[in-house]
This record gives structure tokens, sequence and C-alpha cells, in this order.
């Protein structure tokens, strides 16, 4: 990954755990951080468990990326660092963004965990921020592990020493387990007993998202706060999804993910491939097929009734992930995150984009198109984007 960024690169468990390990080395407790508000919660919690102060920004309507002329001059200056997401792989303005934390003297930090393989400019996602961390769960599928790139190379020691202090010992049943994931998932699979199996995770304490969102918690929440900077007071929101997010990893898995990393080239021309297509569906968002096509993790169609889309995909097996619904500050509120000054774009997009698997885009526009599914129009939002 190193030779892909031309960067250094430190392995993580997790993007989450080297997402904290990157705010907790630049960024001073108690400053304010902007991001998107269409992300996923963990990431808002991580923010919060590194004693920082969430800013949601305001956002581009047409693929979710951050507006950065849209953020007024007075919360500009009172930041202390800037959080990409590059939602679905859709790079944000990294230049822009770059320039405008250079001029304010604070980090650039790239969420690039949709990201392996997009660029913009010429350059990699990833390659233009003090940091950014990256997942190994999405396009590589090794569902464990991430890895922090990084600007200045004579930073890897003392990033490596942070994230070993937050390492948890690795367990031979949870490795186990681990190794075996893969062929039970496939059983599952073949004998159609998915909802089956996530009601019986549910019983077990894995599943723990009934909606989009998982709960806020705003009591727990407030007193967590109290112990901030620190993962421990912030571990039930942190850990959902992934358990295993701060375990020190093992041979099962390392070996795992070196494996389907070789295979990363001929994933991320699948993925593109399945992105052409669905761009140039009349699902796409306007001038979304121009120009060089990114190797998206999912690509956002833009559909009036998204609900039911969802439902018709379920019914052809194909699962929709990855919905950011509420946004941010709408979920949270003004008591844990400042308000994005212009939320009407996210909020739209929030709730019409249909996040789809480039690798099956041929069943999707057959089921969209069968189910006479409408696209919406952009201008519905009240803003260009």
């Amino acid at each position: 990954m190193g030779q892909r960024l031309g960067r250094e690169c430190l392995y993580v468990p997790s993007c989450r755990l080297g997402l904290y390990v990157a705010l907790r080395h630049w960024c001073p407790p108690g400053g304010r951080v902007l991001m998107s508000p269409v992300n996923d919660d963990v990431i808002f919690f991580v923010v919060l468990a590194a004693g920082l102060r969430p800013v949601q920004a305001p956002l581009d309507a047409r693929d979710g990326s951050l507006d950065a002329g849209a953020v007024p001059e007075s919360v500009w200056r009172g930041l202390s660092a800037v959080l990409t997401t590059n939602l679905y792989g859709n790079p944000d303005p990294a230049p822009e963004l770059r320039a405008r934390c250079d001029a304010l003297g604070i980090p650039l930090i790239e969420d690039a965990a949709h990201a392996i393989g997009s660029e913009i400019g010429g350059r990699p996602v990833g390659g233009f921020g003090d940091a950014a961390v990256f997942s190994l769960s999405k396009h590589v599928g090794a569902k464990t592990g991430g890895f922090l790139a990084v600007a200045d190379p004579d930073l890897r020691t003392e990033l490596a020493r942070a994230r070993d202090a937050l390492l948890q010992p690795a367990r031979i049943g949870t490795e186990l387990a681990y190794a075996v994931r893969p062929y039970a998932e496939a059983g599952v699979r073949g004998l159609r007993l998915a909802r089956g199996a996530r009601a019986a995770l549910r019983l077990l304490g894995q599943e723990e998202r009934d909606g989009i969102r998982m709960p806020l918690r705003g009591g727990e929440l407030r007193e967590a706060l109290r112990t901030a900077p620190g993962l421990d007071g912030f571990h039930s929101w942190v850990r959902v999804d992934l358990h295993d997010y701060r375990l020190r990893p093992g041979r099962p898995r390392l070996g795992r993910t070196e494996r389907l990393l070789r295979g990363l080239d001929g994933t991320l021309a699948a993925h593109r491939e399945g992105t052409r297509r669905l761009l140039n569906s009349p699902w796409a968002a306007p001038g979304a097929a121009e120009g060089p096509v990114q190797p998206l993790f999912r690509v956002p169609l833009l559909v009036e009734d998204r609900d039911a889309a969802i439902a018709a995909l379920a019914r052809r097996r194909i699962t929709t992930g990855y919905l950011y619904d509420p946004p941010l500050d709408v979920y949270a509120g003004a008591a844990f995150t400042d308000p994005s000054p212009a939320p009407d774009p996210a909020a739209w997009f929030a709730r019409h984009a249909l996040p789809v698997d480039p690798r099956h885009a041929e069943r999707a526009l057959a089921v969209l198109t069968e189910l006479g599914a409408r696209p919406v129009e952009l201008e519905e939002t009240g803003s260009g984007g």
C-alpha cells in the first residue's frame, strides 16, 4: 500500500482505530473537526472519543462530497482539523481542502475507507492529508484491518507506539472464528438462511443495529464525554459492527488479508466497470459519468422512493448497506455536534441515495427497471451542489 500511495503506511486492526490514533496525534483535545454529516455514526463516536467536537459540513447533493465553498469563514476560523469522508469512493475536494488547511495551519486527515483506488487531480485519495486511514474490509473484503498512511515518514515509530498501546492481545477463539467465518457465510448464503443468521447474531449481542443508525443513548454519551479523550468510555459505540477493532492480529487474519490484497487490482477493475455502467443509468446524478471513472465501493444512485427500491432489491437477494440517514446533526443534535450551516443538500442526499455495489450493477439495474423506479430531480434540493 505504501507503493500505491507513495507514503509510509502502518497496519492497524481497523480503520476506526487508525483514525483515533491520527486524531489523537494531530488534534488537541477540545478542538473542532469539520466532517461530513452523511457518514457512519461509528466515525462520529471516534471523533468524540478523541476529545473533539464534530462540526458538520455542507455537502454537494450530487455525490455527498464536502462542499468547501459553502463553509462560512467564521466556521473555518474555529477549526482544529478537517476530516474528509470520500463517501462511497467519490473524492472530496482534497486540493481545495489542503490549501485551506495550509492557510489555517491545521491538519487535513483523510478517511479513505471507501476510496482505495480513487483519484483526484491525478493523485490518489489519501495522498493529500497529513494522515489518511484506509479500510481493508471494503474493497479488499478482509472483514478486518486497515492502515494509516502518513506524509511524514519520521512519524511512523511514534504512531506505531501509540497504536500498540491501544491494542488488545489476540485470542485463539477469536482467530478461529475469523478463519471459519468466510465458509460459514458462504453456507448461509447458499441455504438462504441470512435472515435467521442475523437474528441469531442479534441474540448473541453481535448485531447491534435495528435501523440505519445505532441508538445514540444521550444520557450515557454525556457521561462518556467526561472521560474523553479515551476509547474505554466510548467502547460500546465504537465497537459496533466490529468488536475486534482493537485486537492484535494473529497469523490467520494477516495471512487471509495478504492473500486478498494480492487480488486488489482485479477487484478495482471490476468495481470500475460496474461503476461505469451504473453512472450511465437514468438514476445517476447529472454529469456523474463525465471524466475518469473511479472504482467506487458503492455507487449512489438517486431514487425518488429509496425504501421501495431497497425492498425490491432485497426480494432478489441484493442487500443494500452503507446507508447514512439521517445526517449526523439530525441524529445527534446540537448537544453533541455543531450543525451544518447548510443542511438541506445533505438531508436530501441521505434520503434519496441508493448505494449499489458495482459488482452487481446489471442485476440491480434490472430490478430498478422492472420496479419502474423514478429518478429524483436534483433541483429539489434548492441547491446547485
